[in-house]
């Protein structure tokens, strides 16, 4: 981020978690605790709150967040549910929540998640986590709250406090202390929207708990094709259908022009991703710009989407990563969230 910020220290008390929550529902970061690990938090209904969260973290391609939610109800609320999938959601739900399980579901149309923290993908991961403060908390928000880990990528996750004010001090607008995580690792995360289910990370619910319920699933060990880190995509995997050209310097009538700072003369069409030339707004604007050019593109009978250069720093290793995925030949391999 940009701006030095005065990070509050927020004690786990009735005042300190209604401050975290109005932070939160500012639009601010907040960093909280769970049972697994700190989670670095936005309100996930804002693009602009989560291009924070990428800001902060140094995070080097938009991968989905985990939206946490206070209880069941509200988590599937999110979701399209039905058939076996539902009835195993549901009983996952009932041993599993509150507690270390992230749920990857079909995203319902109705959902509040916004496209940043979904990556821009048809699916999303849900969780409700244990922990009284969490739980507090995301009660009062009322609202999904999107977190991951909160310390910068790459780094070793945070236990407690100390160590994400290690990390994001001055970063991050808030840390709401409520000690030492009782796992100290990540949430399962369990991908429900296929046949068969798929372990896309382990966590602080074992394969074997899992299979009780699930039956089989598949993981890493014996799913070649399915890469063993979560989550991760594939390079195209939901790329606009029209071409995209990348580091355009010039723009053609039957091209629609993803534009950053001074647009390009002569497009066709133009979606400015920020005229101001700032990388947060550019972050939050992106996959919106992408949908509304593929969609109005394709209804003028453009061509192409070309995407004007992209800074080579912060936010914007991000979007050119992003949109190098996008510009990808398709391919229909497996693809993780």
């Amino acid at each position: 981020m940009s701006d030095t910020l005065h990070t509050e220290r927020l004690a786990a008390t009735p005042e300190g978690i209604r401050r975290a929550a109005e932070l939160l529902k500012a639009g601010k970061l907040v960093a909280f605790g769970t049972e697994t690990v700190y989670g670095l938090g936005a309100i996930a209904s804002s693009d602009m709150a989560v291009a924070k969260i990428f800001a902060a973290k140094g995070r080097p391609r938009f991968n989905p967040l985990i939206s946490h939610l206070p209880d069941a109800q509200s988590a599937f609320a999110q979701a399209s549910l039905s058939g076996r999938m539902e009835e195993i959601a549901h009983a996952l739900a009932e041993r599993f929540w509150p507690g270390p399980l992230t749920m990857v579901l079909p995203r319902s149309p109705d959902s509040t998640v916004s496209d940043l923290a979904a990556a821009g993908l048809s699916t999303l991961a849900l969780r409700v986590p244990r922990g009284k403060t969490a739980l507090a908390l995301l009660r009062e928000v009322g609202a999904p709250v999107a977190a991951p880990s909160a310390n910068v990528s790459g780094t070793v996750s945070p236990s407690n406090a100390f160590h994400v004010l290690r990390s994001l001090d001055g970063r991050i607008d808030a840390v709401l202390d409520s000690g030492p995580c009782s796992i100290g690792v990540e949430s399962t995360v369990l991908d429900l929207t296929r046949e068969v289910p798929v372990l896309l990370r382990p966590g602080g619910v074992t394969l074997e708990d899992l299979t009780e319920l699930c039956g089989p699933i598949r993981h890493p060990d014996d799913f070649s094709e399915i890469a063993p880190a979560s989550p991760g995509r594939l390079a195209s995997h939901y790329a606009p259908s029209l071409p995209v050209r990348l580091d355009a310097t010039s723009i053609a009538p039957d091209e629609a022009q993803l534009a950053f700072g001074t647009p390009l003369p002569g497009a066709g069409l133009t979606w400015n991703l920020s005229e101001s030339g700032n990388l947060e707004e550019a972050a939050a604007r992106l996959f919106a710009g992408l949908r509304f050019l593929d969609a109005e593109g394709t209804r003028r009978g453009l061509t192409t989407i070309a995407a004007q250069s992209i800074p080579r720093h912060g936010l914007g290793l991000a979007i050119r990563d992003r949109l190098r995925r996008a510009a990808e030949p398709r391919t229909h391999a497996v693809t993780l969230t």
